[in-house]
């Protein structure tokens, strides 16, 4: 086995793959088949909880794949996630047709109150699923490319960098919570009724979106493993740790930065189209600047560069936020402040690297009691 397949089937990945299947199968049976009156059943409501946590921890994957291993501290990313978030509610809102409050065959609700009398090009195909898949790619995936493109070949780095993405993400915020741009303005796109042909409401189609869920991820989690093992990964960290060496040596830096950049920011797309109809609405607060830095929080308490501690760092933040808003609102913005903070002074790398050293502490202590069985 080559190098690069060792790496990217490392234990690390084998041992979060199979904890992924474990919960895409265990979830189900226990929604499905067990008595509600047990236990062990998890409510249709949990489930989505948990398929909302999945695409969250999928936007961390691709905020780490940028920042832990590319130095790009992306602010914007959530722009990305909630464009492809955008496009998903576009097609749900065709296929609700005659069903609306309003009784338009074509035209949704919010069009229909403020007297549009046709539908913009710019929702034109998006009643067929093929063509709204293809638009969750690209909308994204194109943004990335020409916001990289420009910055990238301008050589903007750092805290400069950090600042571009998120006027990005504010602009875009401030542009879809106009009326006038045909995406619902402040309430943005809720109210949908199927996808596919299936009911949303139904717990059939709940296991199927949450079991997509754990499947992009997992694809998700694949695909940033395989460029991290790659030759553009191994180039990719050294952009990171030594940029001007890198581009002395010959290395095209703007390109590797665009092409992982551009990934990332699909990745990103794809979760916020499996987060929508999971959630049933998407508006314009998506874009928020705060909703970027949270990501970031995400991704610095998982720790960084190692793609299931963004994944764990996810999956606890957002575990801690649905607690402490129902529990201890008024908490909810301390704490996830005070965590940040604590993990800033005290662990650098995150809860992974405290793990990491704990395992090489204990390999330390082990070290002299086998060399002193050996003497004996």
């Amino acid at each position: 086995m080559s190098i690069e397949a060792r790496s990217l089937f490392d234990r690390s990945t084998l041992v979060f793959l199979g904890a992924l299947t474990l919960v895409s199968i265990l979830v189900p049976i226990f929604n499905l088949l067990v008595p509600e009156n047990s236990t062990f059943h998890v409510s249709t409501y949990t489930v989505t909880l948990l398929g909302k946590y999945l695409t969250y921890a999928l936007l961390a994957v691709a905020v780490d794949l940028v920042w832990g291993y590319l130095g790009i501290l992306s602010l914007g990313h959530g722009a990305f996630f909630a464009l492809g978030g955008y496009a998903m509610g576009m097609y749900l809102m065709r296929q609700i047709g005659d069903r609306g409050v309003y009784g338009h065959p074509v035209l949704p609700d919010f069009m229909v109150f403020l007297d549009w009398d046709s539908l913009p090009w710019y929702w034109l195909g998006f009643d067929q699923f093929w063509f709204a898949a293809l638009m969750i790619i690209l909308v994204p995936g194109v943004l990335a490319f020409c916001f990289g493109w420009l910055a990238f070949r301008s050589r903007v780095t750092g805290v400069y960098l950090s600042i571009m993405t998120q006027a990005l993400t504010y602009a875009l915020l401030l542009a879809f919570f106009r009326n006038e741009m045909g995406f619902g303005g402040n309430n943005g796109l809720t109210d949908f009724k199927e996808i596919l042909g299936f009911s949303l409401q139904s717990d059939g189609t709940r296991i199927s979106l949450f079991m997509c869920s754990a499947l992009a991820l997992g694809l998700g989690y694949i695909a940033c493993r395989f460029i991290v093992a790659s030759k553009l990964g191994r180039v990719s960290m050294a952009v990171r740790d030594a940029e001007s060496r890198t581009r002395f040596i010959g290395f095209k830096v703007e390109y590797i930065k665009l092409a992982i950049f551009t990934f990332s920011a699909v990745l990103a797309g794809v979760a916020g189209a499996l987060y929508v109809p999971q959630v049933g609405i998407i508006n314009p607060s998506e874009f928020s600047p705060l909703n970027s830095i949270e990501l970031v929080i995400w991704v610095a308490i998982g720790g960084r560069a190692t793609l299931y501690g963004a994944v764990i760092g996810a999956l606890l933040v957002n575990y801690a936020k649905s607690y402490l808003t129902v529990e201890l609102p008024e908490v909810w913005l301390f704490a996830l402040g005070a965590m940040f903070v604590l993990v800033t002074l005290f662990l650098p790398k995150g809860l992974m690297g405290l793990l990491g050293k704990f395992k090489l502490g204990k390999a330390k202590t082990e070290q002299p009691a086998v060399a002193e069985e050996a003497s004996a």
